[in-house]
């Protein structure tokens, strides 16, 4: 089975664990290392691991919210990292001492028990990548830091039992907020960040498909609120049995079964 949880999402930091065992032997992923290597350290102990029980750490893209400590932990606990040439290139061709393995959009990476597809978001990094996780029965998609969803994303995470979805912004928020006027283009364009509505026209999108968990992800905390993006989407009548969380921007979530 896969199990996961979020240890926070948002500006201030993101990660999350994603796990999956067949009763001998468990795989541990980390999806992003925003965090500082204390925090991080902390969260993982909140969460019931230690950093060395982690076999694995995915990377979306360079932004300083999503590498963190991403270095740092893959040489203290000898953990490959996988992530785009790309995301390699905007980090500045950091040494990871042989432990860095680049990923490519729509190539499986094998972790064991657990399945990887990398595939391609629009988004204003060098080489965004996001992804999808199977152990062969459930289906899981992390789906965050993108403008729009193009006919390539909806076909990688069709399928998916549970989304880690993207919830950005409110545009009435985001338009009546203090951010400048470059910033709110920035966010609310084709390379940006999902608004609300946007994440529930991806939710319909995929609800045929199997869906049966949304997670609202990466909320701005001064340009959404929880309860307008569970709103936008419940207001997707295809969703109706959908179950729908949010994570916190610093606490995350509980072990959510995929």
């Amino acid at each position: 089975m896969i199990r996961f949880k979020n240890l926070g999402s948002g500006s201030t930091g993101n990660a999350t664990v994603i796990e999956a065992g067949n009763g001998l032997q468990t795989k541990r992923l980390l999806v992003d290392c925003g965090l500082g290597i204390r925090q991080l350290d902390f969260r993982l102990n909140q969460a019931g691991l230690q950093a060395d029980e982690i076999d694995a750490i995915f990377i979306t893209h360079e932004h300083s919210d999503h590498i963190g400590c991403v270095r740092q932990m893959a040489l203290r606990y000898r953990i490959p990292v996988w992530m785009s040439q790309g995301t390699h290139l905007g980090m500045g061709l950091a040494d990871f001492d042989g432990l860095l393995h680049v990923a490519r959009d729509s190539q499986p990476i094998d972790l064991g028990e657990l399945q990887v597809l990398p595939f391609t978001v629009p988004h204003d990094a060098r080489e965004p990548l996001q992804l999808s996780c199977t152990d062969g029965a459930g289906r899981m998609g992390v789906l965050t830091d993108l403008g729009h969803a193009s006919s390539h994303v909806l076909e990688h995470v069709a399928g998916c039992h549970t989304l880690l979805l993207e919830c950005n912004h409110d545009p009435e928020l985001l338009s009546a907020s203090r951010y400048p006027p470059f910033l709110k283009r920035r966010v609310a364009g084709p390379y940006g960040h999902l608004a609300n509505q946007a994440a529930a026209e991806i939710a319909e999108a995929v609800a045929g498909t199997g869906l049966r968990k949304i997670v609202a992800a990466h909320l701005s905390q001064q340009n959404n609120r929880p309860d307008l993006a569970l709103a936008a989407l419940a207001g997707v009548s295809a969703c109706a049995a959908v179950e729908m969380l949010v994570a916190h921007p610093v606490d995350g979530t509980d072990w959510l079964a995929v």
